[in-house]
């Protein structure tokens, strides 16, 4: 295990453009499963990169383990990373993809056996060895790519978007895995993704990125339930957090926490609402709709419900948010501002 750290990070592709990573500056936890995530183009994927060694920076420094990493290969590093594609070798077997970093680190060639079964009994492969990539499933080959990462026992695993080609159901297995390989291993991991389910389920910690500029790194709960300007709170949730203009501040609420008025007991913002649209998702509805008076008069918002029994369309009903829920942001900075008593009718 090692703890990564980046100094004033910054990637610029082309001169007198917007640098792709902007003055980044993070620490990882020995041991822990950090995420990076944001939209397409955000720097996320960049920033990976820097840290594996295959983009080098415009400026800053990258540390590994305390030592800096800048001039290193991403071998000398001690990472191992896991790409989108997995990048098998498709007229390899599976012991062979395994064996390969073994193979191109010179270690000898009668300790490849036991390296190679321990990793695949780790991951679960070990009845696969013989196997092609093609005959392997979605979730085998990741397992595969997995087993070829841990084989050479880094200090730093690097995963970009390794479930991205996954489909819906399989995301989810793979996911699981993925968290228990973790615990297994305990290995100082960092993850990419642009997708938040992925983010919220498996991360220790969170860093947002977006257009290059961390916006905000701590737990799931803290980035989910308190952010740090409007961007975090819009990206994360679906739908997101309510976000309203009200004179100098913009008010947040997340859509749980907009109820009919008569589940919502104790200190609370109350607010008639049109009901405008109701979509059934199984587990819960979403119910959207416009302010009705007051100062939010038209304004749109979302309520996630468990039931949307009494409700109807063009329907107009009292519907509440608990003081204690309401988020304010700067309108003019977008950042994040302290709580404060509002009446919002």
């Amino acid at each position: 295990m090692a703890v990564v750290e980046t100094r004033d990070l910054t990637k610029v592709f082309k001169e007198g453009a917007l640098g792709a990573v902007n003055s980044v500056s993070l620490e990882t936890r020995e041991g822990e499963f950090l995420v990076f995530l944001g939209p397409s183009g955000s720097g996320k994927t960049t920033l990976l990169r820097m840290i594996a060694g295959l983009e080098a920076p415009t400026s800053g420094d990258i540390l590994i383990g305390g030592r800096v990493v800048n001039d290193l290969t991403p071998r000398e590093r001690r990472i191992a990373m896991v790409f989108q594609s997995y990048a098998l070798y498709p007229h390899l077997s599976v012991y062979k993809n395994i064996a390969f970093p073994l193979k191109a680190q010179k270690i000898k060639k009668e300790l490849h056996q036991a390296k190679v079964e321990w990793a695949a009994a780790l991951l679960g492969i070990g009845a696969l060895l013989e196997r092609k990539p093609r005959e392997l499933s979605g979730g085998e080959r990741q397992r595969v790519a997995l087993a070829r990462a841990i084989v050479r026992e880094p200090a730093v695993f690097l995963l970009d978007e390794p479930l991205s080609n996954l489909d819906a159901k399989l995301r989810a297995s793979a996911r699981e895995e993925l968290e228990r390989f973790h615990r297994r291993v305990g290995t100082t991991t960092i993850y990419v993704t642009h997708d938040q389910v992925e983010a919220m389920a498996m991360g220790d910690r969170v860093l947002v990125l977006n257009k290059g500029v961390v916006h905000q790194l701590g737990t799931p709960a803290e980035v989910y339930d308190h952010p740090a300007d409007t961007f975090v709170a819009a990206f994360l949730g679906s739908p997101p957090m309510n976000l309203v203009e009200l004179a100098e501040h913009i008010v947040g609420f997340r859509p749980e926490h907009l109820r009919p008025a008569s589940s919502v007991p104790g200190d609370a913002v109350s607010l008639r609402l049109r009901v405008e649209n109701i979509e059934y998702l199984g587990a819960e509805w979403i119910v959207s709709g416009s302010v009705g008076g007051g100062r939010l008069d038209g304004k749109k918002v979302f309520s996630r419900l468990t039931s949307a029994q009494g409700l109807a369309l063009e329907g107009t009903y009292d519907f509440a948010v608990p003081q204690r829920e309401l988020r304010f942001f700067d309108r003019s900075t977008e950042k994040h501002l302290a709580p404060r008593a509002v009446s919002l009718p």
